[in-house]
């Protein structure tokens, strides 16, 4: 009579053989041959000079570096937010060449030698710009994480209407739009607030519009 310890190694080893047989069988033929992998080629890169906040300087960048990030990561300028990173949020708001911009849907290459204005160029904490005095007196903020891009873009949205950029509000192409609190808070539409801020930010501008040079 079969020895029943026997039995059950027997056994053993053709569960074991047969779970082997089906992992090599499953593997394909590119995995079992021994090859080394190429090296990745490096990413493209290009030299980028900005001009940020007054002062130029030339980076060797990837060139699909956005310009947010050649800002924080290079110029370690933090001060501009990454909210949403689609241009949703405007948390990444910054000021190119006189005209606002989300920095998150931008290449830093194409901004070579573009005068770039951040939340750090625009005052200190011993000389506040007029749109962040007006800010911190009509408490334009509560967590401050959007705050950078609403200021950035509060400022521009000024410099809109002075230059009688159109706006939905008028409806109007021709007519001059108007510093109102409609006109504003239409322009500032792209700029979201998850604090609710909303209503002291519009007060902070029309208090910076009624004479402050923005």
């Amino acid at each position: 009579m079969s020895d029943p310890q026997a039995l059950a190694m027997t056994r053993r080893g053709i569960l074991t053989t047969g779970v082997a047989g089906v992992a090599v069988a499953s593997t394909p033929a590119a995995a079992l041959t021994e090859t080394a992998p190429s090296p990745a080629a490096p990413p493209p890169t290009m030299k980028v000079t900005l001009k940020v906040n007054g002062k130029a300087g030339a980076l060797d960048l990837d060139t699909r570096t956005t310009l947010l990030d050649a800002l924080r990561e290079h110029w370690k300028l933090t001060g501009t937010k990454k909210g949403c990173d689609h241009g949703q949020c405007g948390a990444c708001t910054v000021i190119v060449e006189g005209r606002r911009i989300n920095s998150c849907l931008t290449l830093a290459v194409m901004h070579d030698g573009d005068e770039i204005t951040t939340i750090e160029g625009l005052g200190s904490p011993g000389d506040l710009h007029p749109m962040q005095a007006a800010f911190v007196q009509h408490d334009g903020f509560q967590c401050g994480y959007c705050t950078p891009g609403q200021i950035c873009s509060a400022v521009s949205v000024l410099k809109e209407i002075r230059d009688g950029i159109p706006s939905h509000v008028s409806g109007d192409i021709v007519a001059a739009p108007q510093m109102t609190a409609h006109e504003m808070r239409e322009r500032m539409s792209g700029n979201i607030c998850r604090c609710g801020a909303y209503s002291n930010i519009i007060e902070a501008m029309l208090d910076v519009a009624k004479g402050v040079k923005a």
